[in-house]
């Protein structure tokens, strides 16, 4: 009787730890990134004992319930929109790395980043360095450092569309704007006369700040309707006001544009222009592949780093520590990589990975703990009494 107390101990502890592990899982059911746990029950070791009579067989009697370690499950939870660009969770395989100030790393589910006031993209909850790869695939920290602001480029080629009618003489296109070195935006015009008088299907054209002719006239040839090639782009150079410096500027007819009669009637207008102002940062994203996107003011937008993610072979290698953080455990194999390579899954912006715990398993769980340790509890107090039983019969 006193080993049936000791089983039904055994029973206490081990649906003890059972209620404590499924009372993690659910007080975290809304955790990012947190991976719930199971606790492995087991039976204890056997005594063996003579049947008796010289027979060889032996029976066993059990000591009772024995708990071994918790497994993590690391199944995918629900991806939850928060609308915020920098958080992010990992659709498929791999945990982003993270990184102390003594070089320990560590791995998480919940990406929930921020940039820090130095400009390095960390995690937001515990501050850690969230690791990413360079231009050159060198890990280490991301950083946007002096890069809150994008400069202006000069505008080098300037594009154009549309027909200029061959039955007109002369036609003039507006408002063909271009972007000096220092930012400054400048709004020319593209005067076309008509020369087919001495060349068939040719036009000169002249560049025009207001009145003021900033480029010498220059020859456009259309031979069935269409530029030549040699006469499809014309360069000039332009010194916008206040500057000493002149600017190279091409007009390029190459694309979309036609001469055919029309009337009096063009379509001719600029389409496109490749310089742009200076503008500060407006947003920070990353894409699938876990890039980082700068867009800025100017309409710009400019690539830099990619996060790094890493993978366990088994999940043995995997230990949690808290702070919705893992390490590896010792020896364990892990991989690392990029996102959308290999088996690695697609970063997805403006969502969290919430708990994968499944609430209603959980308390399912919760009544058979519940059941398990009332049996237990029974198991005790019957042998409790039929000790006192035993001790009142040995006293009459």
């Amino acid at each position: 009787m006193l080993e049936s107390i000791y089983v039904g101990m055994t029973g206490l502890t081990g649906y003890s730890r059972g209620l404590r592990v499924i009372a993690n899982n659910t007080t975290n059911i809304n955790t990012p990134g947190f991976k719930k746990s199971t606790l492995e029950f087991k039976d204890l070791f056997y005594s063996n004992r003579a049947t008796g009579g010289g027979n060889s067989a032996y029976g066993q009697l059990g000591f009772g319930l024995n708990t071994g370690a918790t497994t993590l499950s690391f199944r995918q939870g629900e991806l939850r929109q928060t609308g915020n660009d920098l958080d992010l969770a990992i659709d498929g395989q791999g945990m982003f790395m993270l990184r102390d100030p003594s070089g320990r790393i560590t791995y998480t589910r919940a990406g929930q980043l921020e940039f820090n006031s130095e400009g390095i993209l960390v995690d937001r909850t515990s501050g850690l360095t969230v690791l990413g790869f360079d231009s050159n695939g060198v890990l280490g920290s991301i950083s946007i450092d002096g890069m809150r602001t994008r400069a202006g480029s000069a505008t080098t080629s300037v594009v154009f569309g549309g027909n200029l009618s061959s039955s007109s003489t002369t036609q003039t296109v507006g408002n063909v704007r271009v972007i000096d070195s220092a930012g400054g935006e400048h709004v020319l015009s593209a005067r076309f006369t008509n020369t087919n008088a001495t060349t068939p299907g040719s036009w000169n054209v002249e560049l025009l700040d207001g009145t003021t002719v900033v480029g010498a006239a220059q020859q456009i040839i259309f031979a069935s309707g269409v530029p030549t090639a040699a006469t499809s782009t014309l360069n000039f150079t332009y010194t916008p006001p206040g500057f000493t410096a002149p600017m190279n500027v091409t007009l390029d007819f190459s694309t979309d544009v036609t001469s055919f009669a029309a009337g009096t009637l063009s379509t001719l207008a600029m389409t496109s222009q490749n310089g742009f102002q200076p503008g500060g940062l407006t947003r920070v994203s990353f894409d699938a592949s876990g890039t980082l996107v700068l867009t800025y003011a100017n309409g710009q937008t400019t690539n830099h780093g990619q996060l790094a993610l890493a993978r366990f072979d088994t999940e043995d290698g995997v230990v949690a520590v808290g702070d919705n953080q893992f390490q590896a455990s010792s020896g364990a194999g892990w991989q690392t990589g990029t996102a959308e390579s290999g088996s690695f899954g697609a970063v997805r912006g403006g969502v969290v990975e919430i708990s994968n715990v499944d609430l209603s398993q959980e308390f399912s769980d919760l009544i058979v703990m519940q059941r398990g340790y009332q049996a237990s509890s029974q198991i005790i107090t019957t042998a409790n009494e039929m000790l006192q039983e035993l001790f009142q019969m040995k006293g009459r």
